[in-house]
């Protein structure tokens, strides 16, 4: 782990480099004299240095940059309720520059202390940290112009007065005094690297997050999206300091260390659970130690303890606690996937060991042991490739699922063309089938017809011509007859559309001729009534024989000179009446006696739920063909 320690500090060494050909105009300022000497409590910087507000004697010369290490001190000792103190002053000559090289600026690449910081140029103060006491500026440059009004002298020294916590670390990086043009660059490249980069990766890392929980309260089975979630909101806490030093924040300097301290515990803790459930493999005792150093540490560092320790003074100790449980945890989660063939898993806790090993290089960095003070923290960037497994990991699941969804769809795709296959099939068979059976119930219907119709004709005429009671215009007028029923037995087959008075047409065509040929008048008197839905090829059949069977009696038996044929709607139907001015009949008589005609009406009529009735006089015959709208048990229209 060393050696990749300091193979990061030679790499990121280049994001501040020594003196170039664009320094041209700049000096580089590695010495300066250091004073240190005890203090009680945070003072505020003098406004201008004068008498004894900056130390005669004690100077010693040291070289940039110049760091020291903490001391770990449990319980931190005090002085009338003030915290103790340590005030170090650095003085920084400056040399002359020339005088077209424009208005200068102090470039530091990094201060580290617990505490807070001045800045003076010849003795008047140019900058003094406005935020927290603790935890300010662990990771920005700084940019102080020290000619920012007209006629400014040349500044020939830069005063550095900084106030910490006893016993805790504090270094100082070395120093760039030049025009903006020749150092502004540098300045702009670190606070991207350090500052601007990590703030928006950790914006990104958060938006991901709240959408992961968005899924996970639709599908609150598949805890990894909470899991996604909650590392991204520690990961998002663990690096604020990193990008909001010089910021006031709204809570305190204990709550703001002990947060960012325990969230990095929290961070691991979770990316070991996020590790469980992906490779499936769980370890309740290692878990249960885990969770209860975590939370340990959490009521160390947040101040829920009546007389809580500083974070900052113990986060040293904490670091290599965490670099021990982190280690435990993230190489067993690899051995796990590595057994049960998790690459997600694996792929997670590889890049948590390498993130151990780059926060053993900031632990290194943070406590001023072996690496350079001015080199780049690499937590952030940890973090940043964090969010991208993450985000691959969701990614693979989000394809993972979409790719069984098509797999689904596209068996049911097929499952229902097969079902479609099926449906068809049995249709075509049933159709086929229906129209078998109506092939042969119009068969037997015709068949039953022409028997009853046509064949008791002919067997009548049959009888006649065999006993030699018939001449030849009674053998025609039979002959005729037949004609008749079988021209309509083939109109009934002709579709009628609902129609009732295309249909009376038909039989109007048909037997208009005849009469007129024996003598009687046709007089036709309809009105246009509805249509009927339910006069289909068998009930227009049975119609017709009504029909025509009342101009056959009328023809046979009443020796009536006009027949008058009216329809019109009445009563909820339609009555079709036939009207002839021949010698009556008895209708009782006629229905009582063992002819077939007037029973053979009734009959027809009751099969398609029409009714049939007759009145009789010496001045003529009056039959009523009265036909419902609607077919029996069908709904009335609208």
């Amino acid at each position: 782990m060393l050696a990749w320690c300091l193979l990061c500090s030679g790499a990121l060494q280049a994001a501040d480099p020594g003196p170039s050909p664009v320094d041209q105009g700049a000096v580089h300022i590695v010495q300066a004299q250091r004073l240190e000497r005890p203090s009680v409590g945070f003072t505020p910087p003098p406004y201008v240095l004068q008498g004894d507000d900056m130390p005669r004697g004690g100077w010693e010369a040291v070289a940039l940059p110049f760091a020291q290490s903490p001391q770990v001190k449990v319980p931190q000792q005090q002085q009338q309720g003030q915290p103790l103190t340590t005030e170090v002053w650095y003085r920084l000559a400056v040399p002359a520059l020339a005088p077209e090289a424009g208005p200068l600026y102090l470039y530091l690449p990094r201060w580290k202390s617990d505490g807070q910081i001045a800045v003076y140029a010849d003795g008047r103060l140019l900058y003094q940290t406005d935020a927290k006491f603790l935890w300010n500026a662990v990771n920005l440059p700084l940019w102080i112009p020290l000619q920012g009004t007209a006629g400014a002298p040349a500044v020939r020294e830069v005063q550095i007065r900084g106030q910490r916590l006893r016993h805790t670390g504090a270094a100082m990086s070395s120093a760039w005094v030049g025009p903006s043009a020749a150092i502004g660059w540098r300045y702009q490249a670190r606070h991207w690297l350090q500052s601007d980069f990590p703030a928006m990766s950790s914006a990104a890392f958060v938006a991901a997050g709240i959408f992961a929980l968005g899924v996970w309260l639709l599908r609150r089975h598949e805890p990894l999206y909470l899991l996604f979630f909650a590392t991204s909101v520690v990961a998002f806490v663990r690096t604020l300091h990193y990008f909001v030093s010089r910021q006031r924040l709204p809570i305190s300097d204990a709550w703001f260390s002990g947060l960012t301290v325990s969230a990095l515990f929290w961070q691991v803790l979770i990316s070991y659970l996020f590790l469980s459930y992906l490779h499936g493999v769980h370890h309740r005792r290692l878990t249960i130690t885990a969770c209860v150093v975590t939370a340990l540490v959490s009521m160390l560092t947040l101040p829920l303890l009546p007389a809580p320790p500083n974070a900052a003074i113990i986060s040293p100790l904490l670091y290599a606690l965490l670099l021990v449980l982190g280690t435990t945890l993230l190489g067993v989660a690899c051995r796990d996937a590595w057994r049960v063939g998790s690459k997600e898993a694996g792929l997670l806790g590889g890049w948590g060991l390498i993130s151990l090993m780059s926060g053993g290089y900031d632990w290194l960095l943070q406590s001023n042991l072996l690496v350079s003070v001015e080199g780049i923290y690499l937590g952030p960037y940890s973090n940043i490739g964090v969010f991208f497994i993450f985000s691959y990991i969701m990614l693979r699941r989000y394809l993972a699922a979409l790719d069984g969804m098509e797999r689904v769809n596209a068996n049911l795709e097929h499952r229902l063309r097969e079902r479609e296959g099926e449906l068809a099939l049995s249709y075509e068979r049933l159709r086929e089938t229906e129209h078998r059976a109506t092939l042969a119930q119009e068969r037997q219907r015709l068949m039953q017809d022409m028997h009853d119709g046509l064949g008791s004709s002919l067997t009548s005429a049959l009888h006649l011509v065999r006993h030699g009671k018939a001449g030849s215009e009674e053998l025609a007028q039979v002959l005729a007859e037949c004609m008749d029923d079988l021209k309509l037995a083939i109109d009934s087959m002709e579709p009628v559309d609902a129609d009732l008075l295309l249909l009376l047409a038909t039989l109007r065509f048909r037997l208009a001729p005849r009469l007129e040929g024996m003598g009687m008048e046709l007089r036709w008197e309809v009105q246009d009534v509805p249509p009927l839905a339910w006069l289909d090829a068998g009930s227009a059949l049975n119609l017709l024989r009504i029909l025509q069977e009342c101009f056959a009696n009328v023809v046979k038996h009443a020796q009536a000179s006009c027949i008058r044929v009216e329809c019109e709607e009445s009563a909820g139907g339609i009555e079709v009446r036939v009207l002839d001015d021949g010698h009556g009949f008895d209708v009782d008589a006629a229905l009582q006696a063992r002819g077939r005609g007037l029973k053979n009406q009734l009959r027809r009529a009751d099969a398609i739920g029409a009714s049939v009735s007759w009145a009789s006089t010496a001045a003529g015959t009056r039959c009523v063909l009265w036909l419902p709208l609607q077919a029996p048990g069908q709904p009335p229209a609208p």
